[in-house]
């Protein structure tokens, strides 16, 4: 097998011991330098110019890609901070800069030695302990929908931060997306409870408080164009005429996602 094919199959970047560990001698990998194929970082990183950047950038600093920036290649719901995260062993000194967030702290879960990402368990720790409240359960909360992590496993780690804690006290992963986690969590902090996923006369709806008040939050890239908004309202009118139930259908609608 050619370099470059393999280092294609390892995401563009790989460290230079697990090319040798492949069967690629050190005159091979020479080769493909002066060739081309690839570029050393930092030494023992080999990267093919197509390498993904939060992973060359994560190899340069002799790091791992942490908290939002994890969130963001995971294509998990967050609240983006123009920040790019990268986890640092303790021992390591980095360069200042304004677009960079170092994670010093370890995450309750071991990575593998040449890894380049933190596990999503130790991202979701470092959120917590990095963004506001609101703007870490979204990303837990997607996680958890995604099916990343389940709530059983969370329930697992062990916690030291009282921030992660927090989150995961609340984190249900029943929201499709933050716009519905943001408002469930703001009715809540203010003592009303909202019942997520409830399946009314066939259809499931983003919230019911109490018995009888619908609540639906829609997003504009599912409910931007006629048909949908058709639908939306036919669903609407289909609650509130129903005899056995006769509730009121509110909706929140939001301009965009944030992801």
């Amino acid at each position: 097998m050619e370099l470059s094919i393999w280092l294609s199959q390892h995401g563009g970047i790989a460290h230079s011991e697990q090319a040798l560990r492949a069967g690629f001698t050190r005159y091979a990998i020479r080769q493909g330098i002066a060739g081309g194929v690839c570029t050393r970082i930092r030494r023992d990183w080999l990267a093919m110019p197509t390498a993904p950047a939060d992973l060359r950038a994560a190899a340069v600093l002799g790091g791992r890609v942490a908290c939002l920036s994890l969130a963001r290649r995971l294509e998990l719901w967050h609240l983006s901070d123009g920040m790019n995260h990268v986890s640092i062993p303790r021992n390591r000194a980095v360069p200042a800069s304004d677009t960079l967030r170092v994670h010093w702290s370890a995450g309750p879960m071991p990575g593998a030695r040449f890894a380049l990402v933190e596990p999503v368990e130790n991202a979701l720790v470092h959120i917590a302990e990095c963004q506001p409240f609101e703007n870490a359960l979204v990303v837990w909360d997607s996680a958890l929908n995604k099916k990343l992590v389940t709530q059983h496993s969370l329930a697992r780690l062990h916690l030291r931060s009282a921030a992660a804690r927090a989150v995961r006290d609340v984190a249900s992963g029943l929201a499709d997306s933050g716009l519905e986690t943001l408002p469930v969590s703001r009715l809540a902090f203010i003592g009303i409870r909202v019942s997520q996923r409830v399946m009314l006369d066939g259809h499931r709806v983003d919230g019911l408080i109490g018995e009888r008040l619908v609540l639906q939050i829609d997003g504009f890239s599912f409910h931007s164009t006629a048909e949908q908004r058709r639908a939306d309202i036919a669903h609407d009118r289909l609650l509130t005429v129903r005899p056995s139930w006769g509730v009121r259908a509110g909706r929140m609608r939001a301009a965009r996602s944030a992801v």
